[in-house]
């Protein structure tokens, strides 16, 4: 069962449902209808092309489908989560095993406190899976899905080709090393560019390291384990963003094997209008930061700046400008 037919919902269940799983979606019309009139069309950097036909889709709008759930893979944006875990209590049967794939964290203890008498996991997708034509589902990074450690082997039943799921004891420690890899979300929907093109811009980068650096000090502050997933550890990832592009691009070549063409979930929030999830990324290292009496200036400016564009639509956003609001924010609170 895939709650929340969105991007990483549509792909994971598309897999899922092509290699011959019993797949339902539960999502929202505006997808739903696009999906039984044009099917469900898989798509990736490295070739992968899949067509699902619509008559061959599980759609559903009502959390009732919830009944015939085994396991349900919880895709919902951040926000929506207190709302899916009550259809998710009001339906599905106690048996029933419930994955949180999204991203952000805390995600899994709120399932958690709205279903105590279900097997929760907390899971990790690393790679990023933005819409196409109506439809169309593309991944353009890479990686595979780790989900937490529990009685059952979930991991097993949800890999199938395409699509590689292992289950980890320090999946906390995981959503931390991908958390802080998903603060560039913001930096890459105000810039305007592809993640490859910022990626070679120096000044972006910069700024991604540099709320990479306030949000590491207050993660270890509050004493939060971290685990890479990436190959290179995790205090030093700011060093090498702020390289020259010449060395990053031989240091970090791996970095650069993405799509050329693909932007992050919170790029393609804010071009259609809707509402993005940065309360649950740098929202979350304000936060911490300030019950430890911790400035974070940029993860300010960059929260700001989003949420300004949420409210007067997408407007051009340079480096030199959030570093002059965060400078700002700091001589502020002096």
């Amino acid at each position: 069962m895939i709650a929340g037919a969105g991007a990483i919902g549509c792909f994971v269940g598309g897999l899922l449902a092509h290699a011959g799983r019993r797949v339902s979606f539960l999502g929202r019309p505006r997808i739903l209808d696009t999906l039984r009139k044009r099917g469900l069309r898989l798509s990736d950097f490295s070739g992968l092309d899949i067509a699902l036909a619509e008559d061959t889709l599980d759609l559903h709008e009502s959390g009732a489908v919830l009944e015939q759930a085994d396991i349900v893979l919880v895709c919902v944006k951040s926000a929506a989560t207190p709302a899916i875990a009550r259809q998710i209590a009001a339906h599905a049967p106690a048996h029933a095993i419930i994955v949180s794939l999204q991203n952000g964290m805390g995600h899994a203890q709120t399932l958690r406190d709205a279903l105590p008498d279900h097997d929760i996991r907390a899971g990790m997708v690393p790679f990023n899976v933005v819409p196409q034509a109506a439809g169309q589902f593309h991944r353009a990074t890479s990686g595979d899905i780790v989900i937490g450690d529990g009685p059952d082997d979930v991991a097993r039943i949800l890999s199938v080709a395409g699509l590689q799921v292992t289950q980890s004891a320090q999946i906390e420690a995981i959503q931390w090393g991908k958390f802080l890899l998903n603060l560039n979300n913001a930096p890459n929907a105000l810039s305007g560019l592809t993640l490859h093109a910022q990626l070679l811009d120096r000044a972006w980068r910069r700024i991604m390291a540099d709320q990479m650096a306030e949000a590491l000090r207050v993660l270890r502050a509050h004493g939060c384990e971290i685990k890479a997933t990436t190959p290179v550890p995790v205090g030093l990832v700011p060093h090498v963003l702020r390289l020259p592009t010449w060395l990053f691009r031989r240091v970090a070549a791996k970095m650069l094997t993405i799509d050329p063409m693909a932007r992050t979930s919170m790029a393609h929030d804010l071009t259609a209008g809707r509402i993005t999830e940065i309360d649950a990324l740098q929202g979350r290292i304000v936060e911490m930061g300030q019950q430890k009496s911790i400035q974070t200036p940029l993860c300010s400016a960059l929260m700001a700046a989003i949420k300004q564009a949420e409210r007067d639509g997408f407007v051009g956003v340079s480096p030199e400008s959030l570093r002059l609001a965060a400078k700002r924010a700091t001589l502020g609170s002096n």
